[in-house]
């Protein structure tokens, strides 16, 4: 990423700790000069900036009324602030395993814990190992070097699946140039036996693999899904994710 704005602004812990990126009118969670890990327009913080986001929130077309979201990975917050204001029936269970992250939450909106909300600083692996089922998991925990180990074992992709209700659903995001993600997904295609889809993210070169309930709907049902989400949930472009998954090939 170039940053060649003279009003840009840095401020950067040392010790690899998150910083904030400002430019353009907008604030970025990075852990190095060259990574976006989470984007927000102050002036609307619960706009989904980074197209990953709008592609992971696909799993509205398989859960559209969620009762129950578990997260991995906190970042900015982007998907918690989404879920927490447009799925009011839903409760949200976050676990961030860095507490330097979790201490940025006031500047970027996050709300406050809460009835429908709560955020723990803990591993994800055991946070999922030990959870309840949720009718939706979103994985979406990075370091600096990637996919943390003990987030793309075979271990966890299996608790990740006990972790599930009968008809919940994962959604992963990867990023494309990682050089194992196909065997992160050969994992999850055992875990899942074999119902999984693995799509392009809007605007972005990540990856967002979504397993769990039977995936392979008919076009015509997932276009009414699209449709019927569209007055809420515009901006995620749920036609676009239909079209990918529907274009999928098998992997």
């Amino acid at each position: 990423m170039q940053y060649d704005n003279p009003d840009d602004v840095f401020r950067h812990p040392p010790d690899e700790q998150p910083f904030i990126y400002t430019g353009d009118g907008r604030l970025s969670l990075q852990f190095d000069a060259g990574t976006v890990q989470s984007r927000m327009d102050p002036s609307a913080p619960y706009r989904l900036e980074l197209g990953y986001t709008r592609t992971i929130m696909g799993f509205l077309l398989f859960v559209p009324q969620p009762r129950r979201i578990g997260l991995v990975g906190l970042g900015g917050g982007s998907l918690v602030k989404y879920c927490h204001r447009y799925l009011p029936q839903a409760r949200i269970e976050v676990a961030e395993i860095n507490p330097a992250v979790i201490a940025l939450r006031d500047t970027f909106h996050i709300p406050a814990d809460g009835p429908r909300l709560q955020i723990v600083c803990a591993d994800g692996a055991e946070f999922v190992a030990l959870a309840e089922p949720f009718d939706v998991l979103l994985i979406d925990g990075f370091d600096l070097g990637g996919v943390p180990p003990q987030l793309c074992s075979q271990r966890f992709y299996d608790d990740c699946r006990a972790a599930l209700g009968a008809d919940g659903v994962l959604a992963v995001n990867f990023t494309g140039d990682d050089p194992r993600i196909d065997i992160y997904c050969e994992r999850l295609r055992r875990s899942f036996d074999g119902r999984f889809k693995r799509i392009p993210a809007q605007a972005s070169s990540n990856r967002i693999v979504f397993a769990g309930r039977p995936l392979h709907c008919p076009p015509q049902r997932l276009r009414a899904s699209a449709r019927a989400l569209a007055s809420l949930h515009e901006e995620l472009a749920l036609e676009q994710t239909v079209n990918e998954l529907l274009t999928a090939q098998p992997d």
